[in-house]
Formats: structure tokens, C-alpha cells, sequence
């Protein structure tokens, strides 16, 4: 395995990742950095998010950038402001003692802060295409005689409508920059741009077997819709030190799940595009020092996001696809430690799964949740080896008084008892906990039903049809595999109408039809 030292980078940046903990290189840091660092070549990278592609343009380019006062050298442009803060911070640990100024420019920030920012002198600058485009016409900012020109998830920009801006900007810089273009994938557009802008480039390809989710346990839950919110309790309780990134698909799952769990007592904060610029960066600022230590978030307000030590991705909501995916998972089990990704699966989500399972060439298996007894189990057990830790400290005197008091006025164990009650109330009681029934879906994403009338009943195969689909209201070709017994029956169907068929017939008892759920073989 390759080190730092193998890429041609100085003593003086060898001592900055030193300091930072890196030792050993990403594949796509192995490849770039000695093309542009050793080369004049424009570079075209496939790389997806959590792969170390910051550290892979940014440590070449400032190694090789001095401090100049005329003007501005490197522009890093990128598709969010989230994304341009977190690079600027990651650029601005890599210049060590160099006096290289980093500015990130992005809407939503007061743009007087931003001129007078500029007038000081900047080295490079992170921006949005928006922001640069606003600057460009007031003339108040020039890209003539940059040297570098890095385009940062190149494809989001483009899926977010910022192929016009982009190409109106490159044609603002000199034609003696060289470009480096990273990008998860490689539509079309893209393949246009590199080919419209760039000169003699380096193609570099960090394929799926070497995307960085090695290190991350990857498993799934079957849930049902409303019963996501309690799996969810489950999961954080039952660790020690859960640090996490919950991805919904809306704003309105990000605002309610963030209230909900607030409202359990949990640090809790959500983002999503609604919220303010100024109170994204103070949630950032909470979650990196672990005041907060839950972060509900939609994959766009998350893109850019890189929290170092996650311990869990949740996947509240499946992704869009399995690309999005890979970027939610990759963002934990990173620098060499272990991490966790969770997916709630609803049933007719099944298929899905599988789709993002076959295209990832990932395993990501099936477990089961921890039961309210199990979750309670635990923490009793973390709470008395907590409490047996803060017995060998040295515990301050007027505590020691007071504990000599009460047990000359009381029973130790009610003493005890009373103090567990005050400062744990219901979290130590499985009730607190809903119920949350398994699920019993095969690899179709169907669900097999036990009925307890059969023959003896009167029924056979086309009564017990008839009867299902005239009481539920769907169509007979849903009802397949139909076993009819002398005193029960089988039948299966899609999740979502064993569903309508379980509720119907719970509500309905003077049917006098007993319907559960079969159990597995």
C-alpha cells in the first residue's frame, strides 16, 4: 500500500497530513496527485463522493501556488454552499504555513463581505456558478489569469441546471489554465465539456469495487411506513455513541422526524432548502462538535456534507437510485474505522433494494430489530457500568454529605431506586417503546396469509377468492398461490393488499373470518 510519501509531495505538505492523521492515500488521491503534480495535463476524474477527492486536486495545487497579491489563481467551483464551506475549510488545512487566502463565495452571503473579502487579495476561490455569474457581470471579480480551474461534482451541477453558468464562466478564464473535472458519473453533457474546454487530459476511473463503503456494514430493516419513527428510536438507543447523518426524500419528513425526535429528548437538528444559510452553517457548526449529534437531512441539502467519524448512515426513505446510494453510504466506515448504513424498507420498496443490491454489488442483508426488551436491556446495562465508572472517581464532598444524610433518613435501595426514577423516568421501561410488528415479505415483495376456515367451513378456492376481493375491493388476479385445507387456508399477495385484507378482517369480526400473518417455514 502506497503512503503519501510515494506521491512526490513536499516535506512541508507530508507535515501537514501528518498532523491532519492522513497516512495512507485514497486510490483516486494515488492516481491525481502525481498527474498534476508531475505533468501540465488536464485531468478527468470519475470519482465518487466520500473517495478523497478534495485532498486529490487541492494538495498538488497548493504545493505548487505562492502568494500573490494580483490576483486571484484557482477557482474551485462547486454545485452547493454547503459543498463550497467544506471545501474552503479542507483547502485552508492543507496550506499549513503557506499564506494562501481561501475564500468561499456562494449565494446567501452578504456580498459585501464577499467584495471586501476580494479586495484583501485571494489565492483561491470556492464558489457556486450563481454567485460567480452575479460577480462577473457587476465586474467585480476576474478569472483572466487563473492557473487552475477545478470543477467539483461536475454532474450535480449539471443535474441541478448549471450547464449555461458553468459554460458562460469558462469563457472568463485565459487559455493558459489547466482544468480538473471530478464527477460521480459521465453523462453525456460532461463528456461535452471535457471535450469543449479541456486540452490534453488524464482519464481516471475509481470503479465501483473500489468505492469506500468496504469498512460499512450495510443491512436492512422491513418496515412498515408508520412504523419507521420507532425503528429509528430502537437503532439510537440501543448504542453507546450513535453519530449520524437520517436521509429523507421531502422537507416535510426532514421538519417532522426533527420534531418528533426533539421531542423524545434526542440532539436532534434538521436541513433541508427552506432553511436559512445563516442557520445551516450554526447546524453544521453543532453537528461537527457532537452538541448535536443526530442531522436529518435531504440528499441535496446534504450534498457536500463531510463529517468526519459517523458512525451511522440512515436511510429513513430509500434512495433515488443506487448512486445516491453509494453517496449516502460512503460518508461513514471512512480513515480506516468501522461504520454502520441502515435502510428502512417498506414493502413495496422490496424490489428496489434489490435493484440498488445487484447494481452496487454490494450485500446488504436482512436483520431484524432489536426488540423494546433487548433495547432496554442495554441501556441498563450501559447505565450501571456507568454509574459503577463515576463510584471509583473521586466524587466532590458535598455529595458525600448529602449521601450520608439520606441514608440515615432512608433505605439505600429506595434512595437509589428514587434517583434511577428521576433522572431516567419511562427510558428504562419496555412500554415506552411502541410495538412494531415483523414483517413477512418474500424476495417478490409479497406476503403469505394464514386463514383459520377451510373446507369445513364451507369454503373452497373460488368462494375464499370471491369473498376477499369483494370485502377488500381488489382485483382477483392480486390473490395467487391459493391453498384451501379442511380446517384453514393460504394465500399470497402483494404486500401492500395482505395489508388491506389484515386490517379489513381485524375490524370486521362478525365476518368470522380469521386472518394472520403465515409464519415463516
Amino acid at each position: 500500500m502506497k503512503t503519501f510519501n510515494d506521491l512526490g509531495l513536499s516535506e512541508s505538505t507530508l507535515q501537514v497530513l501528518k498532523h491532519k492523521g492522513f497516512e495512507h492515500p485514497t486510490k483516486v488521491q494515488e492516481e491525481a496527485i502525481p498527474v498534476i503534480l508531475g505533468t501540465k495535463k488536464d485531468v478527468l476524474v470519475q470519482a465518487q463522493t466520500g473517495t478523497g477527492k478534495t485532498a486529490a486536486f487541492g494538495l498538488p495545487i497548493i504545493e505548487q501556488l505562492r502568494h500573490d497579491p494580483k490576483g486571484i489563481q484557482v477557482l474551485v467551483l462547486t454545485p452547493t454552499r454547503e459543498l463550497a464551506i467544506q471545501v474552503t475549510e479542507e483547502l485552508t488545512s492543507f496550506t499549513g504555513r503557506k499564506k494562501i487566502q481561501v475564500v468561499p463565495i456562494y449565494g446567501g452571503q452578504s456580498i459585501d463581505l464577499q467584495l471586501r473579502r476580494l479586495k484583501k487579495g485571494v489565492d483561491i476561490v470556492v464558489a457556486t456558478p450563481g454567485r460567480v455569474i452575479d460577480h462577473l457581470k457587476r465586474k467585480t471579480i476576474s478569472f483572466a489569469h487563473i492557473d487552475y480551474l477545478v470543477l467539483d461534482e461536475a454532474d450535480e451541477m449539471l443535474n441541478m441546471g448549471f450547464q449555461e453558468d458553468v459554460e458562460e464562466i469558462l469563457k472568463y478564464t485565459g487559455q493558459d489554465k489547466r482544468v480538473f473535472l471530478f464527477s460521480a458519473t459521465m453523462p453525456a453533457p460532461i463528456r461535452v465539456i471535457a471535450t469543449r474546454y479541456m486540452r490534453e487530459y488524464e482519464s481516471i476511473k475509481v470503479t465501483q469495487g473500489q468505492l469506500t463503503t468496504a469498512r460499512t456494514d450495510q443491512i436492512y430493516f422491513e418496515v412498515s411506513r408508520h412504523q419507521k419513527f420507532e425503528a429509528l428510536c430502537r437503532i439510537i438507543d440501543i448504542e453507546e455513541e450513535f453519530y449520524g447523518l437520517v436521509f429523507c426524500r421531502t422537507k416535510v419528513d426532514v421538519d417532522e422526524i426533527t420534531t418528533h425526535l426533539q421531542e423524545r429528548g434526542y440532539d436532534a437538528e434538521g436541513l433541508h432548502g427552506d432553511i436559512s444559510q445563516n442557520r445551516r452553517e450554526k447546524i453544521l457548526a453543532k453537528f461537527k462538535k457532537r452538541i448535536v449529534n443526530i442531522l436529518v437531512a435531504t440528499d441535496v441539502a446534504a450534498r457536500g456534507i463531510d463529517v468526519q467519524d459517523l458512525t451511522h448512515v440512515i436511510n429513513y426513505a430509500l434512495p433515488q437510485d443506487s448512486e445516491s446510494y453509494v453517496h449516502r453510504v460512503g460518508r461513514t466506515g471512512r480513515a480506516g474505522k468501522e461504520g454502520n448504513a441502515i435502510t428502512f424498507v417498506t414493502p413495496s420498496e422490496y424490489r428496489k433494494l434489490k435493484d440498488i443490491q445487484k447494481q452496487t454489488k454490494t450485500d446488504i442483508r436482512r436483520e431484524k430489530l432489536p426488540t423494546a426488551k433487548t433495547v432496554v436491556e442495554t441501556k441498563r446495562k450501559r447505565i450501571k457500568q456507568q454509574l459503577a465508572d463515576m463510584i471509583k472517581e473521586n466524587i466532590p464532598e458535598d455529595y458525600q454529605i448529602m449521601s450520608q444524610e439520606l441514608l440515615h433518613e432512608n433505605n439505600a435501595q429506595d434512595i437509589l431506586a428514587a434517583l434511577l426514577n428521576f433522572t431516567f423516568k419511562d427510558e428504562l421501561k419496555s412500554k415506552s417503546y411502541a410495538d412494531i410488528e415483523e414483517r413477512n415479505i418474500d424476495a417478490n415483495g409479497t406476503t403469505r396469509l394464514f386463514i383459520k376456515q377451510g373446507k369445513h367451513d364451507g369454503y373452497n378456492k373460488k368462494k375464499l377468492v370471491d369473498l376477499i376481493v369483494k370485502k377488500c375491493g381488489f382485483s382477483k388476479k392480486k390473490i395467487r398461490d391459493v391453498l384451501v385445507l379442511d380446517s384453514f387456508s393460504f394465500i399470497t399477495l402483494p404486500f401492500h393488499e395482505g395489508e388491506i385484507v389484515l386490517s379489513f378482517f381485524k375490524k370486521n369480526k362478525k365476518q368470522n373470518i380469521i386472518v394472520q400473518k403465515a409464519k415463516d417455514k
